[in-house]
């Protein structure tokens, strides 16, 4: 029987968490209950950056291939082979929360679309066409949580100049797809910022407690 025993104290471990939840729920305030200055920046955000009801085919293109590392099927095929390997080395609990952080997160951003019920913006040729609801961001969220994860596994392997480049890399693939999801035109810059925060807090929230947890067989 597998029994878990706590060692040490896991609240140092998820003060970033709290930091991240804390964006999430002020935005989400912000949008439910309609605070005008927050709603006006995301207006005049979303009409400066969209690309336009007459974009070109190509424009729409590009834009599309930048924002799918955000989709859940991206983050499936990143990281299967590497669950795989976690559990070819014996390496259980890494393998349980990267499994839990990629494909939860998807889970948990749908259900707090559904309690905020913020509708997408309405462009003829962005939010319109999408059925789904707003905010958070799925996409910014997909992509913060794919970048956190893998820079959470790769951290210890990693030299000092790695490190930095590799979380420089990964900070520019989350503002790649954040924007383009505000140059198509189907997500607002607070349903994106609280994506990018709730795709991180999730993160380190599934890591803290899997780490703050010793996993022993009785």
């Amino acid at each position: 029987m597998t029994t878990a025993q706590r060692v040490h104290p896991i609240g140092v471990r998820l003060l970033p968490v709290a930091a991240c939840a804390l964006v999430v729920v002020l935005l989400g305030v912000g949008v439910a209950t309609g605070w005008a200055p927050q709603l006006r920046l995301d207006d005049a955000v979303s009409r400066a950056l969209y690309a336009g009801d007459d974009r070109s085919r190509t424009v729409s293109v590009v834009l599309e291939v930048l924002t799918a590392p955000g989709l859940s099927a991206f983050r499936f095929l990143v990281f299967l082979p590497v669950v795989v390997l976690l559990l070819r080395a014996r390496r259980w609990v890494a393998a349980a929360w990267v499994t839990v952080s990629v494909v939860g997160v998807g889970v948990a951003n749908s259900g707090l679309k559904e309690l905020v019920g913020r509708v997408r913006p309405g462009f003829a040729e962005g939010g319109a066409q999408v059925d789904s609801l707003s905010f958070p961001s799925g996409h910014s969220a997909g992509i913060a949580c794919l970048v956190t994860t893998a820079l959470v596994l790769a951290w210890p392997g990693l030299s000092r100049a790695g490190r930095r480049w590799w979380t420089l890399a990964g900070v520019a693939a989350v503002v790649v797809v954040g924007s383009t999801r505000m140059l198509l035109g189907v997500h607002y810059l607070s349903d994106v910022v609280a994506g990018w925060a709730f795709g991180v807090g999730w993160t380190l929230l599934v890591v803290g407690v899997a780490r703050g947890v010793r996993w022993t067989t009785a």
